[in-house]
């Protein structure tokens, strides 16, 4: 009796359906924050108002994929990464702006984007090469503070969140007229502040560590290396 076969290649009797991967609710909406970042910065430069509620919304999602993924159980590699990249997308996109709009503080920004795509990169890097499922699962005797930092929900949505929300109200307050009639961005971005610096040195913490675990790696390597010698 022949064999089922599925696109030309025999079909395992024992072999699981477990949906289309890029149609997972999870990534369906990963999908509408790329979609809504979009919208986000084609605004951005003429329409604060716009710009603010597309890129906070898509913001808001991030919260929202991960509850779907765990909710349904679809969390995957490709949502992983699909967020992340969305993630550092978004953000260096609005700091080129403020790159722009606050010329004395150019070089500053350029160095928030360069410390937030070089921390995060080597953090999945490291992630992957020690062999972690998820660049979110970091054991306490590695680093407690980014064991707390990925482990703890409510930690990881308040860092992410000021660290978003302080960069929108300076991106607010770079239109002249809209901070001469609105005083709330001072308030918010005063109050996010702090938040936004801790989550600067996190940024720092995330890549001295993933730079340790990969020398570690190296060392390890060229050990087992040097005894097939």
């Amino acid at each position: 009796m022949a064999t089922p076969k599925s696109n030309g290649r025999p079909k395992e009797e024992t072999e699981t359906d477990v949906g289309n991967i890029f149609l997972f609710i999870p990534n369906l909406i990963g999908y509408s924050r790329v979609v809504l970042a979009g919208a986000s910065l084609y605004f951005m430069s003429y329409h604060p108002n716009y710009c603010a509620i597309l890129y906070s919304l898509s913001c808001l999602l991030d919260a929202l994929d991960g509850w779907a993924a765990r909710k349904f159980n679809q969390s995957t590699k490709f949502g992983a990464v699909l967020d992340m990249v969305t993630d550092r997308c978004t953000t260096s996109c609005l700091l080129v702006f403020l790159s722009a709009a606050y010329t004395n503080y150019a070089v500053l920004f350029q160095v928030l984007i360069s410390l937030d795509l070089a921390s995060h990169y080597m953090h999945m890097y490291a992630s992957l090469d020690s062999g972690a499922t998820s660049h979110k699962k970091v054991e306490k005797k590695r680093s407690k503070i980014l064991n707390l930092y990925y482990s703890n929900n409510k930690v990881l949505f308040t860092f992410c969140a000021a660290n978003e929300i302080f960069f929108l109200a300076i991106y607010l307050l770079s239109f002249p007229d809209f901070a001469q009639n609105h005083t709330w961005p001072w308030v918010v971005a005063i109050a996010t502040l702090p938040i936004c610096a801790a989550k600067q040195w996190i940024n720092v913490v995330q890549m001295v560590k993933a730079a340790i675990t990969l020398a570690e790696g190296d060392v390890e390597m060229r050990r087992k290396a040097a005894k097939n010698l």
